[in-house]
């Protein structure tokens, strides 16, 4: 008889399954704390390695373009490799390409070279991609009833490095001096080793691959019931297209309002007369509050069902958007609390939207849809962070913190259409 495949093999009872998924987890969630540091060791020192090697401060937010744009492409590769083969390749040569990014970095730091600069810094965007599309690795193998908790786990380990990450950007500047490397590439030097670890762990660890494990268990079950009529079914194509479209719409409108309002609040609390320290208070709230509520919006969605949370989503961003608008300028507290708000209604759309997405895509398209979707709202992302200073220039913060509240609230008529279509 012939063994079948490590990647392959549901031989085993439910409980095998169960504990292959909490493996599946653990791997996961280490790999997570790793690309965690190395993607905000990158980002926090970004702008200020191309300021300094340009000398000018007109392009010091193209990193950030770059990062985005770079994301973006590798959510589709990513996505595509993943389905062809597998989630242990696909987030594994991620991670590996944003390893070499970093050297990229490094390496154009040292030669003072800004167009092999922003080359690698493009290149290194596929660790952010890689980051994000981990989330979906996670929620395979779970159960219908516990796929949001299972993401909601990846999405919380991304925490842990991203805040271990900034804190060593100073240590990790001072050793690349004495290698002779400008001391900003220092944060690089973290990224392309966290990045490689990540990569390294899973190419290891992440056995049996979850997305190959579902397929044969989804295969094996679809043989048991051949009795079943296989004639295609209109209705529930229609209703896939819905959830799909729902899920991405959900998560494309918080990502792009989340960006637009976090990128030009310290901008708001710099002209208002506060300094550095304040604004990265209350930036390093909002980001505590995007990722760490995870594990009890993993438990609500799983309990009252995406729709629900994703419309509380759009409640709560509108809820920023009134209070970030009225806020005096120069209260620290209320506008912590507004993007405290505003990373928990993201969280509650990044979520749900996610959940939506994987319980309605079938196995044989899920990893090049879930791609395809992250593309999106890269996109959204860098659309929110390039209208945010438009607005804020043409008209003022509170009219941006309004709109995008007003925008969030396009969540709310896109569930009861998809409900309505059902």
């Amino acid at each position: 008889m012939t063994r079948p495949a490590p990647d392959a093999d549901t031989t085993g009872p439910i409980s095998h399954t169960a504990q292959a998924q909490r493996r599946i987890l653990r791997v996961l969630v280490a790999s997570q704390i790793l690309s965690g540091a190395g993607l905000a060791a990158g980002v926090t020192v970004g702008a200020l390695l191309a300021q300094d090697m340009l000398g000018t401060t007109n392009l010091a937010g193209l990193p950030s373009g770059l990062f985005t744009a770079g994301s973006a492409l590798s959510a589709v590769a990513v996505g595509r490799i993943s389905q062809a083969r597998g989630r242990r390749p696909g987030l594994a040569t991620g991670y590996l390409t944003g390893a070499i990014g970093s050297a990229g970095v490094i390496t154009a730091a040292v030669l003072d070279t800004p167009v092999l600069l922003f080359i690698a810094l493009f290149v290194y965007g596929a660790g952010t991609a890689t980051n994000l599309q981990a989330r979906y690795a996670g929620a395979d193998l779970a159960q219908p009833n516990h796929r949001a908790r299972a993401v909601s786990t990846v999405l919380v380990a991304t925490t842990l490095g991203g805040v271990a990450g900034p804190n060593l950007a100073a240590p990790t500047g001072d050793l690349a001096e004495t290698l002779g490397i400008p001391h900003l590439a220092g944060p690089f030097m973290l990224g392309g080793a966290a990045y490689a670890l990540a990569a390294l762990v899973l190419a290891v660890w992440l056995r049996p691959d979850p997305l190959l494990t579902a397929r044969t268990l989804a295969a094996a079950e679809q043989s048991g019931n051949s009795a079943i009529d296989r004639s295609p079914d209109t209705d529930l194509a229609h209703e896939r297209r819905g959830g799909v479209v729902l899920g991405a719409l959900v998560m494309i409108l918080t990502q792009l309002v989340m960006v637009a309002i976090m990128t030009m609040t310290p901008v708001h609390m710099h002209d208002h007369g506060h300094g550095t320290a304040a604004s990265g208070l209350v930036i390093a709230i909002h980001i505590g509050a995007m990722y760490l509520p995870s594990p009890i919006t993993g438990r609500l969605v799983d309990r009252y069902g995406p729709p629900k949370i994703a419309a509380a989503s759009g409640l709560t961003l509108l809820a920023v958007g009134i209070l970030a608008a009225t806020a005096p300028g120069d209260s620290v507290a209320l506008l912590a609390l507004a993007l405290a708000l505003l990373g928990l209604g993201w969280n509650f759309g990044l979520v749900s939207g996610t959940a939506i997405i994987t319980d309605t895509v079938p196995l044989a398209t899920r990893a090049k849809t879930q791609g395809t979707v992250d593309v999106s709202i890269a996109i959204a992302g860098a659309t929110g962070g390039l209208s945010s200073g438009i607005v804020v220039a043409t008209a003022s913060y509170p009219i941006l913190a309004l709109t995008g509240g007003v925008l969030a609230l396009a969540i709310l008529p896109a569930i009861a259409a998809t409900a309505s279509s059902r």
